[in-house]
């Protein structure tokens, strides 16, 4: 073992995951810097570091100083300090703004910043507002840097540090030090394994409870992002199992303690259902039992109201539709119509091009010549503006109308401040999940109407639960199924063709030397040409030929994450050929580059921005560690340590292009993504188009998609407790 001293001059790289870095450090009486390799706690540029470790040679990038144990010093001269602060370290001084505070204080820079912050004062450019940012930001750092220790004394991922700081703030080493399982329900991206590695590292036992409630939590945390309000007990047992490898003993005592303690509810199954469940308990998250239950509980609730009968007489309604309404009423849109007058629940679904627009705005004009008030919604900002668009009245976000307020503590609008209006209508229904469904229905009045709409044969919710879906399968709520495709829709092949495909039929494609249509299959069995064409496709021929803006205009959707035309690699080979800037800024492996088109990939109610929405970064800001992303004409900025809720969204899967709608649609479909390829997942990515539709893969792909209609069971009771079958 040999030791070295010296000051970082670069890093070059750094794994998030493992810590492992390659550092560049200047050495006294070495003229070049010296390649440094190891695992590291966040070192800086300027930071002074006494290393232990051994030298060798690397076969393509040649002498290297292997480090085996380090220590972490202060910098002590002027250049060390300036280029340790302007590294980024501290969020409101970047390189200008710490060549002056070192320019003023020198070899003392840190000292003040640290014991006397208020002469900041005497630099150019700092005031009140930059001070208290800077002393916030020195003392966050301080206390993030001796939880990295923490975390990599026992052999974990320093990277997770600032996710757990932001969570817990300046309590998060002794969270983490008591209960480390926390982690994996608290804190995004850090799941059970790593939680449990910390845990065990600590000496925690296999066999704590804390380990086995905390796995059982986990198991049915899972459960819930893949759609299920609840799960079956037996299933419940036998993941748990798998996850811990401890005694079933062990295990159904942890279950009873989070019974106990209310963090689980049991609900015994009717036993009409006990043939689809194959066990006779299901086992609940406590909000998820409360969600289910309030909505069937509210929606059986609003029928018992009366109907605002002395506004809206029925006759007088249909006759005045027929002769002030320009467009002629179909059978069943007429049908929807009468039944919104009669009904204060109504569920109206249908496909593209069944008429819901014109029948939303025929609704929407009775009400209006009664004076009545009415409030239009949906659950993503781009499936509000849709719907603003095509019936000229004002929508917004569930989230927006119920007046969502991560400072005052959620939503605003509820039983004790309900919502006005006498008619809600609602779109996209089929993305309802069963908490905001429960949130909605909490707010609104018992004397109004209520209208869902939405496409049942759509994929479900991005959330636990299938409302839509329940809804109907209940039988106890008035529903209208339109199935007329009108002369207009039928001149689109997007349209028929996404009809064809729910019935189960081949899609029909263009004849050869026909003009330009708006449907297309480009046949490709080897996934690496179906790329090279998806490439081409989005960089030149259909911005050429259709007039669209390559990013915007265009849309590559993908049943997978994995693979050659997965979500990920679909993404990296996209940014490389339609954005061209240099400025950018690198997370977790991952590349963001100014002007890309990115998604966020949870809920943030503090930004007031969701799972699925998309926009641009516009702005990179390496002085004061953000981007700024807009999203529908709000710039959103994120901190480089929020970087992990975003990634590239030049192709997105089809769950997250739910309720949004794009010019055109490029689609791959290849017999390697069999395990997802369900003809309600090719419906819902045909339907997201409005001009264009390219289909890139093998014809038997597209055979398997079309034919496979067993979509996955979700496990919920909503339709249960609608029909009475449970209690409330």
């Amino acid at each position: 073992m040999e030791k070295i001293r010296g000051q970082v001059e670069r890093v070059t790289f750094v794994g998030e995951e493992s810590g492992y870095s390659v550092i560049k450090v200047k050495i006294p009486g070495r003229r070049d810097p010296v390649p440094v390799v190891g695992n590291f706690v966040s070192v800086t540029p300027g930071e002074i570091l006494s290393m232990e470790g051994s030298w060798g040679m690397h076969p393509k990038f040649g002498e290297q100083f292997r480090m085996e144990r380090y220590e972490t010093l202060a910098p002590a001269t002027a250049e060390g300090i300036r280029k340790y602060l302007g590294s980024g370290l501290i969020k409101g001084i970047g390189p200008v703004m710490a060549k002056r505070i070192v320019a003023r204080f020198g070899e003392e820079t840190l000292e003040i910043i640290d014991q006397f912050p208020e002469k900041l004062l005497e630099v150019e450019g700092i005031g009140a507002y930059r001070l208290e940012k800077i002393q916030k930001a020195w003392a966050d750092q301080k206390d993030i840097r001796e939880l990295m220790v923490f975390l990599r004394s026992h052999n974990v991922s320093a990277a997770y540090a600032t996710r757990i700081f932001k969570h817990y703030g300046k309590s998060s080493l002794e969270v983490v030090q008591n209960n480390p399982y926390r982690l994996a329900m608290d804190v995004f991206g850090i799941g059970f394994v790593t939680a449990d590695k910390i845990a065990s590292n600590m000496g925690f036992s296999k066999d704590s409870p804390l380990r086995a409630e905390a796995g059982v939590l986990y198991v049915l945390q899972k459960a819930t992002e893949e759609g299920h309000a609840c799960v079956p007990r037996t299933w419940l047992l036998n993941k748990s199992l798998e996850l811990l490898d401890i005694s079933l003993s062990v295990l159904e005592g942890a279950v009873t303690g989070l019974l106990a303690d209310g963090r689980l509810v049991l609900q015994v199954v009717p036993q009409e259902s006990l043939s689809q469940w194959g066990d006779e308990e299901a086992i609940y998250l406590k909000g998820y039992h409360l969600a289910e239950v309030q909505v069937a509980r509210k929606l059986r609730a609003l029928q018992m109201f009366p109907v605002l009968h002395n506004r809206l007489d029925e006759k007088t309604a249909m006759a005045w539709l027929d002769e002030n309404l320009s467009l002629k009423l179909a059978e069943l849109q007429a049908e929807a119509v009468r039944r919104s007058l009669l009904e204060k629940v109504l569920v109206i679904t249908g496909g593209p091009g069944t008429g819901k627009t014109t029948l939303i705005r025929a609704i929407l004009a009775l009400y209006g010549k009664a004076g009545g008030r009415v409030c239009l919604a949906a659950p993503t900002g781009r499936a509000a503006k849709r719907l603003s668009e095509a019936t000229g009245h004002d929508a917004s976000t569930i989230h927006r109308l119920l007046e969502f307020s991560p400072q005052m503590g959620g939503f605003q609008r509820n039983e004790q401040k309900p919502l006005n209006g006498d008619l809600f209508i609602v779109d996209e229904t089929s993305m309802l999940d069963i908490l905001l469904a429960h949130h909605l229905l909490k707010a609104i009045p018992g004397n109004a109407t209520l209208i869902l709409v939405g496409d049942v044969d759509q994929l479900p919710s991005v959330g636990p639960g299938n409302v839509l879906k329940d809804i109907l399968a209940s039988g106890e709520i008035p529903a209208v199924r339109l199935t007329q495709i009108f002369r207009q829709a039928r001149e689109s092949h997007i349209v028929t063709n996404a009809h064809l495909v729910r019935q189960g039929k081949f899609p029909k494609m263009p004849h050869a030397g026909d003009s330009l249509q708006d449907f297309y299959h480009i046949e490709k069995e080897d996934p690496e040409e179906a790329l090279s064409v998806i490439l081409k496709l989005c960089s030149q021929r259909i911005p050429e030929r259709f007039a669209l803006d390559p990013v915007d205009g265009i849309q590559v959707l993908s049943p997978m994450h994995r693979g050659a035309v997965g979500i990920q690699r679909l993404n990296s080979a996209l940014q490389g050929v339609l954005n061209q800037e240099t400025r950018s800024v690198e997370r977790g492996g991952r590349t963001f580059k100014l002007r890309d088109k990115v998604m966020q990939t949870r809920n943030n109610y503090d930004k007031e921005i969701f799972n699925g929405d998309m926009g641009r970064i516009v702005r990179i800001d390496m002085e004061n560690q953000e981007i700024l992303v807009d999203v529908d004409g709000r710039r959103i900025p994120y901190d480089f340590s929020e970087l992990d809720e975003l990634v590239l969204a030049y192709a997105v899967t089809v769950h997250k292009a739910q309720g949004s709608e794009y010019p055109a649609v490029v689609f791959p479909l290849l017999t390697q993504h069999y395990m997802m390829l369900q003809r309600n997942l090719l419906y819902t990515a045909i339907t997201r188009a409005r001009k264009l539709v390219v289909l890139v893969g093998s014809k038997k792909a597209l055979a398997m998609a079309i034919k496979n209609d067993k979509t996955q069971r979700r496990h919920t009771l909503l339709a249960e407790r609608l029909r009475g079958l449970l209690d409330f």
